[in-house]
């Protein structure tokens, strides 16, 4: 397979075809580990459920060729996916709130195989200030502009109650900041030049709640 490196800019992709890229991604990494050489689109989208011409337009979005009758060249496919996932480099992030969220994610080393290496907690209760979760340690939150003077890193993974989300944003941007994951489910204002990225469990859990009910509708 003819499979061109590139530098495309990740930021000019399709926000769908971005959501759908780490699916595939996931997907023939298995296939190498099987040592499978080749898959079609053909194939991802049957295992996938997601159409194969739909498959072809975003990998497409990536210079990606696979072969007529072949496919794609799998290990090639798994690092090009990597690469413009921005997964094959390394992401340093603090989590800030460490309960019961937050520890899981410090503690979720799979993490760091799609490049976010989480290097520290913050928070305000005593009780965790100092100790280790998920072997990295806990600072106090008022520590965080020196701690980021030194050590600059760019992501804050936002687990706090609710009702602190938009100052503890705050206070991580004027640290230096420059993107926030928010799994709170209070939609955080930041200055333009600030990512923010919602992952709302609330919200699909409201999806899969109304789904459940339609079906029971749908059957009765």
């Amino acid at each position: 397979m003819s499979m061109t490196k590139n530098s495309v800019n990740r930021a000019i992709l399709p926000e769908p075809t971005i959501r759908r890229l780490p699916w595939y991604l996931s997907y023939v990494r298995m296939l190498d580990k099987l040592h499978v050489d080749y898959v079609s689109s053909t194939q991802i989208s049957k295992e996938l459920n997601v159409q194969s011409s739909q498959i072809a337009k975003d990998l497409s979005f990536l210079n990606v060729k696979g072969k007529t009758r072949i496919g794609y060249e799998v290990k090639s496919l798994v690092a090009e996916l990597e690469d413009s996932l921005g997964f094959s480099r390394h992401h340093d992030a603090v989590v800030i709130g460490t309960g019961s969220l937050g520890t899981a994610l410090m503690q979720d080393h799979g993490l760091e195989h799609y490049g976010l290496n989480i290097v520290a907690g913050f928070d305000v209760r005593p009780e965790v200030i100092g100790q280790k979760l998920g072997g990295l340690p806990v600072y106090d939150i008022n520590d965080l502009p020196g701690w980021q003077q030194e050590h600059h890193v760019s992501i804050a993974i936002l687990t706090v109650p609710v009702d602190h989300a938009q100052a503890t944003a705050d206070r991580a941007i004027a640290s230096g900041m420059t993107a926030i994951w928010n799994f709170t489910p209070y939609r955080i204002k930041a200055p333009q030049d600030v990512v923010i990225a919602n992952t709302s469990i609330y919200a699909h859990l409201a999806i899969i709640y109304n789904r459940m009910q339609q079906t029971f509708i749908d059957t009765e």
